[in-house]
């Protein structure tokens, strides 16, 4: 049998006070003297009482808890991108439910129909496919606070979110800054409905005034170092080979690099290669890594923020709005310093 609940009634029966004493003391009410709070609180820490959140939340209307949806548990970047977000969660006194759609559409609905039974204050969303937001759309129609952390912030859902296309433009031209002209690229986006990596790329290219080469654009047909590593086999293989790749994270990088020792390639001078992320790998690989930072203090603060407000708002939302934040080229030995 599970242990007993304590509840405020024993408390009373102990202290000899009443319960709405009791209650009123456990909840700091200056309406009870200092000796008498105290009293009660030490009685409760005692017995163990914890209070019932559930019976709190019917006559609030708040859980005080936030779900928040991922799209991959292992990618290191969304690890810490949730560890950041849970500690401001936290100092804002609220709880965090974690779940990953494991970039599957269906299940995120699922995931997302779940954090709403259990009734979150909110929710916090990684969207598996940028464009495909219907699932979403009609909770934010129906003023339920959403903030979702990727996307192109034209959908009419608060975006915070890294400006992935601008990341893309900035890391390929600094590829054409360092000479190359001939540049491959790993993206599994597209795959998924999601394009502003490859778009910052296209754009770079077009400033360049370079024309599109098809070939040079792989699906790795996955986002980690594996996949990294079969698309590399697959880009260098095409002939003319290119001299340098922009890989779309910092996993499939990793793969690229690793494709490179295998094949006794050096790294920046026979192939260049930049990921996207900044993950904690990245500085300590064989090559340390040139990258595109993603500035995970920055979105968690600013998302939970902007999610407070929107929970602050009430039954009628703010217009939703679009929040990029610009990220910073990080420059190692694997493009040449």
């Amino acid at each position: 049998m599970g242990k007993a609940i304590v509840r405020l009634k024993d408390i009373a029966e102990k202290t000899g006070f009443s319960t709405n004493t009791v209650s009123l003391a456990l909840r700091g009410s200056p309406r009870i003297p200092e000796v008498t709070r105290q009293r009660i609180s030490e009685t409760a820490a005692a017995l163990n009482y914890l209070p019932n959140q559930i019976a709190k939340s019917l006559v609030s209307r708040e859980t005080q808890t936030i779900g928040l949806v991922l799209t991959d548990l292992t990618n290191p970047v969304l690890t810490r991108a949730a560890q950041a977000v849970e500690v401001q969660l936290a100092a804002r006194g609220y709880g965090t439910l974690f779940a990953s759609s494991n970039n599957n559409l269906e299940e995120e609905k699922r995931v997302i129909a779940m954090f709403r039974s259990r009734q979150v204050d909110g929710m916090l969303i990684y969207p598996t496919r940028h464009h495909q937001l219907d699932h979403i759309l009609p909770l934010r129609r129906a003023n339920y606070p959403i903030v979702l952390l990727a996307g192109d912030g034209e959908t009419g859902i608060d975006t915070v979110g890294i400006d992935d296309t601008l990341g893309a433009r900035k890391a390929v031209r600094h590829l054409l800054d360092r000479g190359h002209r001939r540049i491959g690229v790993l993206d599994h986006g597209p795959a998924l409905g999601n394009l502003e990596k490859q778009a910052g790329y296209l754009a770079a290219l077009a400033e360049a005034g370079l024309p599109v080469d098809p070939a040079l654009i792989i699906d790795p047909e996955g986002l980690n170092a594996p996949a990294g590593l079969a698309g590399m086999q697959r880009l260098m293989s095409i002939d003319p080979r290119p001299t340098a790749v922009f890989a779309a994270n910092d996993s499939l990088a990793i793969g690229a690099l690793r494709w490179c020792q295998i094949n006794h390639l050096r790294v920046p001078q026979d192939v260049a290669i930049i990921g996207f992320d900044n993950i904690d790998f990245t500085s300590f690989a064989g090559t340390p890594l040139s990258t595109v930072n993603y500035a995970i203090d920055s979105l968690s603060d600013l998302a939970v923020d902007r999610l407070m407000r929107l929970i602050a708002a009430g039954s009628i939302l703010p217009p939703a709005i679009d929040t990029r934040i610009e990220p910073e080229l990080i420059v190692r030995e694997s493009t040449g310093l």
